[in-house]
């Protein structure tokens, strides 16, 4: 009599992924294994378990982090399952609040990938992901002119200088630069600082505009039906196009509202204990970009469409800020709409 293999091995890691080093635990569906170290080199680690755990089907998982995609991508290479796992949605004992070590989370990942208690986010493709990064550029680019406006408006303060009402909003003109450059001081030395204050203004001023013309420019080349089909939708504008393609993806790939919702953080927050239950305003779980830009277009929205006006009117009396919200999901709904059924919007019509 023979013995034979009746079903595949299977083996389970867990990485905690670093940039100089992976923690890693291995576990098969019969024992518990080692833990090791290893130079963040992914040939190198599979040539180790190839040769540590021949013939068995993989299954490996990590934290989503500052070391992105490359890792799950080669893994993915290696015809290994691969899953990048939001931290949060790692289930950790209460111990583990307390203690916390790589080791221990390479092993807490490994044991909750054997349990099936783990569910990845959505790995993008490579045009996206980079998309995303010169998207995530602007978007730093904004913060720093927000910045440098901020800085100047407080020097001039401090000073004692008093902006003109005329130049006193949020749209700096060029005649209001030129009126801050032909300011006098008494000594060099507040020139100095104010000029070298003038010219990182206009670095990051024109970084922006090249950046937000590029960004337009690519979706209008490479998205351009998903494109224009959100701009045919009052309140979504050029960038905020961009963004939802840039962040989002292909938004055909949330199968319900519901989805597409909770994806941005369009949702409340509830908290249920017993017969007792909470809300607790949006869920802080939410792409913080996309959902500032549906905020913002819902702003618009509600002057240039009647439908969203009437709607606004409805709830009148309420709290704005929770009124703004209903009318941002409203938004969203519209976005998901006119790109599965891919029909542009029709100002007027209710859908």
């Amino acid at each position: 009599m023979t013995n034979s293999v009746t079903a595949t091995p299977k083996l389970y890691i867990g990485i905690d992924i670093h940039k100089k080093s992976w923690k890693v635990h291995f576990c098969t569906d019969l024992f518990d294994g080692a833990t090791k170290s290893f130079v963040p080199d992914p040939e190198a680690f599979k040539n180790y378990v190839d040769k540590h755990y021949p013939d068995h089907k993989i299954t490996c998982a990590y934290e989503a982090g500052c070391c992105g995609y490359s890792a799950a991508r080669a893994f993915s290479s290696f015809r290994w399952e691969v899953l990048v796992v939001n931290p949060a949605d790692i289930p950790r004992p209460g111990k583990q609040r307390l203690v916390k070590t790589d080791k221990i989370d390479c092993i807490n990942i490994a044991k909750q990938l054997k349990n099936e208690a783990l569910h990845s986010i959505r790995i993008p493709d490579i045009q996206q992901e980079q998309l995303r990064c010169l998207f995530r550029r602007r978007f730093d680019l904004v913060k720093d002119f927000r910045k440098i406006k901020s800085r100047l408006k407080s020097f001039l303060l401090y000073h004692g200088i008093h902006v003109p009402l005329s130049f006193d909003n949020p749209n700096w003109s060029h005649d209001f630069i030129d009126w801050i450059i032909d300011l006098e001081w008494k000594h060099i030395t507040a020139q100095i600082a104010l000029d070298s204050m003038i010219s990182f203004y206009r670095f990051v001023d024109e970084q922006l505009r090249d950046v937000s013309k590029k960004i337009r420019a690519y979706c209008r080349k490479h998205h351009k039906m998903d494109y224009y089909l959100m701009r045919s939708i009052p309140g979504i504008g050029p960038l905020s196009a961009a963004a939802f393609i840039s962040e989002a993806g292909d938004l055909r790939r949330f199968q319900s509202f519901k989805q597409f919702a909770s994806f941005i953080g369009m949702v409340p927050g509830i908290y249920q204990s017993g017969d007792k239950l909470k809300t607790f305003g949006m869920t802080p779980r939410s792409n913080r970009i996309l959902r500032s830009y549906i905020i913002e277009a819902a702003w618009v929205a509600c002057r240039k469409d009647p439908v969203m006006q009437e709607y606004y009117r409805k709830h009148g009396g309420k709290n704005s800020k929770a009124i703004i919200v209903k009318v941002g999901r409203k938004l969203l709904s519209r976005l998901l709409a006119v790109i599965k059924t891919q029909t542009p919007y029709q100002i007027g019509v209710i859908n």
